[in-house]
């Protein structure tokens, strides 16, 4: 499954739920946290759980689509209310606010089993994603999650928003639009942290839908920084997040060339390709060029088909 763009939708909203799968998102976040009111919760965790059950057995338009729900932070005493409200449609995976460190994807993980055990889902199927950097604290342990990888890390994500007012902070970027320095740092820890560990890592969102030619620039950066994908909070911004986030025709042409320089050297660390050195983090690259572009390319191609409930 791809996972260039994350769409949150807030799960209050019928109308923006029934519509959230024709966005062309990778993954649907369905937001029961900062988008919804208090008083609104329970209605939401009951639209969310209808629209998980809705889209659980079928695949939308040939594309799978992922199908996450965002809960509320631990330390509000909401979020078992949201996992008994979502877990029975077995949703992908759940994505953690506020992650405080390692210690809570474990909390959270312990939880998540015992709901997969109730409601017969597959032992280990719903991963984790945490937010990593709301808080000052967060953002000390990124860290951390290299010495205590959990199997259900899916990957991490950032997010400046949240840490801005954590920080009283008047500005995230500068005049320039580069990130100032505490939110470069917690974006930095974020992409490392997540290769270390082996998971994916997905950017923060930008929170201006009106600057088409500002997110695309941010979103193509953000790939060739190296992260998977990247956060949405408009169905406007899936579509020039996933333009970003898919190896253009130029990049898959040089990818097949510089495999093919090594196939044609078998054993050898080090190859000539139009009079450039090429060697393994290259190929390396090149073979990761090939695997996204594979993985689009199955998505087109797959027909509708029905899931088990």
């Amino acid at each position: 499954m791809n996972h260039r763009s994350w769409l949150f939708v807030p799960g209050n909203s019928e109308k923006k739920l029934s519509k959230s799968v024709q966005t062309g998102a990778d993954v649907v976040v369905v937001d029961l946290e900062d988008s919804v009111p208090a008083d609104a919760k329970p209605g939401a965790r009951h639209q969310a759980a209808l629209w998980l059950s809705a889209h659980r057995r079928m695949i939308v338009e040939h594309r799978h689509t992922g199908r996450w729900v965002r809960i509320n932070a631990l330390e509000t005493g909401m979020w078992r209310d949201d996992l008994a409200a979502v877990m029975p449609s077995a949703p992908d995976g759940i994505m953690l606010p506020k992650a405080s460190g390692p210690e809570a994807v474990r909390q959270l993980a312990a939880e998540i089993y015992e709901f997969e055990q109730r409601h017969e889902v597959p032992s280990g199927s719903t991963k984790i994603l945490p937010l990593v950097s709301e808080t000052p604290h967060a953002v000390m342990t990124i860290g951390s999650y290299v010495d205590a990888p959990h199997q259900r890390l899916f990957g991490l994500s950032w997010e400046a928003e949240q840490l801005a007012g954590a920080l009283g902070a008047s500005r995230k970027q500068d005049v320039s639009g580069s990130w100032t320095g505490a939110f470069q740092f917690a974006r930095a820890q974020t992409l490392l942290t997540a290769h270390a560990c082996g998971v994916v890592a997905i950017d923060s969102f930008s929170s201006d839908i009106v600057d088409e030619a500002g997110l695309l620039a941010a979103a193509t950066a953000a790939r060739a920084d190296g992260f998977s994908g990247m956060l949405a909070i408009h169905p406007e911004q899936v579509r020039l997040i996933n333009q970003a986030f898919t190896p253009s025709e130029e990049e898959i042409g040089e990818a097949h060339r510089v495999v093919a320089a090594f196939e044609a050297h078998p054993g050898e660390g080090v190859v000539q390709l139009d009079g450039r050195m090429i060697d393994q983090p290259q190929l390396k690259l090149a073979y990761q060029v090939l695997g996204v572009a594979e993985g689009l390319q199955k998505n087109r191609r797959r027909e509708p088909i029905l899931r088990s409930a």
